[in-house]
C-alpha cells in the first residue's frame, strides 16, 4: 500500500514538467470559467456560496451537487482522458486511480474553490 502511494505521488509530481503539461493550465482555466459563470448566476438568484451551501443546507445538497457536476463533468471527463493518454505515453501503463485524482485536482477543485467567492463578490458589487 505504501509503495502504491509513493508511486502515485511521484507520478503526480512528474506531470508538471512532462509532456502535455499545457493541460495543467487549460483544464483549471476551463473549470474557473464555469465557476465564474455559475457563481454570477448564484448571486443573481440570491443563492448562498456553493461549497458552503453543500455542507449547511442538506435539503438542497443533492440538487447543488448535481448542478455543480453538470457544469464541470465535461472538463472532468476530458481531464481524465488526457491524463490516461499522458500515462500511456510516459508510463506505458494506465493507472485509473491516478487519472481520477489528477482530473479532480485539475477540474473539480478549482470549480469548488472559485464558485462561492465569485458569488459573494458579485453580491457586494
Amino acid at each position: 500500500m505504501e509503495e502504491m502511494l509513493v508511486r502515485m505521488w511521484e507520478n503526480l509530481a512528474a506531470r508538471v514538467g512532462g509532456p502535455m503539461s499545457f493541460r495543467l493550465i487549460l483544464q483549471p482555466m476551463m473549470a474557473t470559467i464555469f465557476a465564474i459563470r455559475d457563481g454570477r448566476k448564484d448571486a443573481r438568484e440570491g443563492r448562498p456560496a456553493y461549497f458552503w451551501a453543500i455542507f449547511t443546507e442538506p435539503e438542497n445538497r443533492a440538487e447543488r451537487l448535481r448542478d455543480g457536476w453538470k457544469a464541470v463533468a465535461k472538463v472532468f471527463i476530458i481531464a481524465t482522458v488526457i491524463d490516461a493518454v499522458y500515462q500511456v505515453i510516459v508510463l506505458r501503463w494506465v493507472y485509473p486511480g491516478e487519472a481520477l485524482i489528477t482530473a479532480f485536482i485539475l477540474a473539480c477543485l478549482p470549480y469548488l474553490l472559485i464558485r462561492g467567492p465569485v458569488n459573494r463578490l458579485m453580491r457586494h458589487k
